[in-house]
């Protein structure tokens, strides 16, 4: 229990404490930590109580923070836990409790690189119905290796920013070239992004029990998406210009820690990966998600349906020797179910612009059109009954310039 006085249920008590970076009143940004319906000021509260560790969240961004490493990281967790729940210390931490509507939240790290995955098999497959329809579904190394792709580690951009309209090559079905304009079949997929820390040097590999060790947390992740754009560009290359213009993700990082109750076993994978592949180590999420657009919720995906475990991404990631660096972030590709509420993108929902959406006001949608706003929401189960919360990933598309 804490001297707060949450109830047990609230997505933002001390079983969860997700970081992020905050200002008030335009003043300088600071690293904090989620508690309710407040935001603790981390450094300002660490300095009181003479922790070395203060310098580290003195800085507005948690990237020194994520170089630490997995110790540093428990070791936090253990001594905020402390402090907000042994009443000894509340005359010393409640000072430092920030109203949230007092708040602005900004992007909690530097994105080092951004990694893009596909793990789950319902989207993909999905997917695969959609742009091969007389092909087979899955590429030939889906069940293999977890597929994914390099994006762009500067167009990430904290839940409440504006994204416009990418502009690029297309050709329409019926058209023998490709025209120049805004993009026609803008969607959404909603997504896990997982934030990694303790960086390694180049050449050496990940091994799978080792690579929890650098997964920080975890934020909601929505990596819009051009289609038809993509789909004139991605053979034989794969996504570029149809991803690369925004990919939003929540200001509050839910820490490994926070999420270790909500740990399920993985679907059986068939044939069994390769042995660095294999192990123990590799786990499943429930993750419950909610997709919501112009405030009419359009799909709740799960994430325990996930083919491939964020430890066997991430240790995918560096088998040919690739570094990991502080403030890596890798998304797990569109969380998507076997039914047709559970689909994560409106590629799926309208199955390629055939069968429209109806919103609550009464209009359709196929694709995302200027003024729609999409929000991202999830929780996940905490110990004890606890309910760990997921801050709002949202984004407004704007008109192409």
């Amino acid at each position: 229990m804490s001297w707060l006085g949450l109830p047990a249920e609230h997505p933002f008590g001390v079983d969860n404490l997700p970081y992020g970076v905050f200002s008030t009143g335009g003043g300088p940004r600071r690293v904090g930590v989620r508690v309710g319906e407040h935001v603790l000021d981390l450094a300002a509260c660490a300095e009181r109580a003479g922790m070395e560790s203060a310098a580290v969240w003195r800085a507005g961004s948690l990237d020194a923070f994520l170089a630490e490493g997995a110790r540093a990281w428990t070791a936090a967790r253990e001594w905020l836990l402390e402090q907000l729940t042994s009443a000894a210390h509340r005359d010393a931490v409640e000072p430092y409790l920030v109203p949230l509507e007092q708040v602005a939240m900004h992007l909690p790290f530097s994105v080092a690189d951004y990694v893009d995955f596909y793990a789950s098999e319902h989207h993909a497959s999905n997917v695969g119905r959609i742009f091969r329809p007389d092909g087979e579904p899955l590429p030939p190394s889906w069940r293999h290796l977890p597929v994914g792709y390099h994006g762009r580690a500067g167009t990430v951009v904290v839940s409440g920013t504006d994204v416009v309209r990418p502009v690029g090559q297309r050709r329409a079905p019926t058209e023998t070239a490709p025209t120049l304009g805004p993009s026609t079949r803008l969607d959404l997929e909603a997504e896990l992004g997982f934030v990694v820390g303790g960086g390694t040097e180049l050449g050496r590999r990940v091994d799978l029990a080792e690579a929890d060790d650098h997964l920080f947390g975890t934020v909601l992740l929505n990596d819009w998406s051009a289609r038809d754009l993509q789909a004139w560009e991605y053979v034989p290359l794969g996504p570029f210009l149809g991803k690369s213009f925004a990919t939003s993700i929540s200001p509050w990082v839910v820490t490994t820690d926070a999420l270790r109750a909500a740990r399920v076993p993985l679907p059986r994978q068939h044939p069994a990966p390769l042995p660095y592949l294999r192990g123990e180590a590799a786990y499943g999420l429930e993750v419950h998600l909610e997709v919501e657009c112009n405030g009419t919720v359009v799909s709740r995906p799960e994430y325990r349906d996930m083919y491939w475990s964020p430890v066997q991404m991430l240790t995918h990631l560096t088998v040919n020797g690739a570094s990991l660096r502080p403030g890596d972030l890798f998304g797990s590709g569109t969380v998507s179910g076997p039914d047709p509420g559970s689909r994560g993108s409106l590629l799926e929902l309208t199955w390629s612009g055939q069968e429209p959406l109806t919103l609550a006001d009464g209009s359709t949608r196929t694709f995302l059109e200027d003024g729609d706003t999409v929000t991202l929401r999830a929780t996940a189960p905490g110990p004890d009954g606890a309910v760990i919360g997921f801050g709002a990933c949202t984004g407004t598309v704007r008109p192409a310039r």
